[in-house]
């Protein structure tokens, strides 16, 4: 097997959940340029067909297709979508998430807010999960890929809901690896640290990225194609015998602010 080979996805078929922007689009657009068609799943359905629409332009094969990860209905939607347009699925990646950015104070979010964010989450990975994994079973290639988080690890004032339900994730992940396995499907979290999307965008300033980097022994933020790769990485035969596994990219450090 040549280095092309162990990335080339060709034929293969992926869903993307979030795939409107930020990672989630990234991942759409480095898993089309390795030959894969791309469902691109978002809530915002123009968001989605804006990241379609440039697939297809370079000359990839992609749909769009509106999905509320907490509705069961378009979850089973989005799979049904994609198997009548391309006759399978192979790769998975669950970016679609809520929660966190330290608004969490445990005396004033309520019961339904933390079921909520545990439901984004953590059941709507399970649930697409057992959506897809028969599709990839049968075709004969299978790939889960999990955004999580440095959050799932590290300590934080007000982020309890959203940091449990990111370990949530990675011990999920753990542990559907030996359920999944024997089917021939493989299942990994990819958590970056603090990356240059159009959220952090929002709240970046000078000072604060001063801070962040206090903790990262490489002396940047994330890009988005450094947390693609490693989607890419996963979801590519060149790791066809890792499956279970966490994998943070955070610039060897953290970014939490003292």
């Amino acid at each position: 097997m040549n280095v092309h080979s162990l990335f080339d996805l060709s034929g293969k078929v992926a869903i993307v959940t979030g795939g409107g922007d930020g990672i989630g689009k990234g991942s759409c657009e480095i898993l089309a340029q390795s030959g894969a068609s791309i469902v691109v799943s978002d809530l915002m359905l123009d968001k989605a067909q804006a990241v379609a629409d440039e697939i297809i332009s370079n000359g990839g094969k992609a749909i769009a297709v509106a999905c509320n990860v907490l509705k069961d209905e378009d979850l089973v939607n989005l799979v049904d979508m994609t198997v009548a347009k391309f006759g399978t699925v192979n790769i998975l990646v669950n970016n679609a998430g809520g929660g966190g950015g330290g608004r969490e104070n445990p005396f004033k979010v309520d019961r339904a807010y933390f079921e909520r964010i545990f439901n984004f989450n953590v059941f709507s990975t399970w649930r697409l999960c057992q959506l897809v994994v028969p599709h990839m079973a049968k075709s004969g290639y299978g790939s889960i890929v999990n955004i999580t988080s440095m959050g799932s690890i590290n300590k934080s004032p007000n982020m309890s809901a959203y940091a449990a339900s990111k370990a949530a994730l990675n011990h999920m992940a753990a542990n559907l690896a030996f359920d999944f396995g024997p089917m021939g499907v493989r299942i990994n979290n990819v958590g970056p640290g603090a990356t240059k999307t159009h959220a952090l965008s929002t709240v970046l300033t000078p000072e604060i990225e001063e801070k962040m980097l206090a903790h990262s022994p490489i002396k940047r933020l994330g890009e988005v194609i450094d947390i693609t790769g490693a989607v890419l990485y996963f979801a590519a035969p060149v790791s066809q015998w890792v499956s279970g596994q966490t994998l943070f990219v955070n610039g060897g450090g953290v970014q939490t602010l003292d």
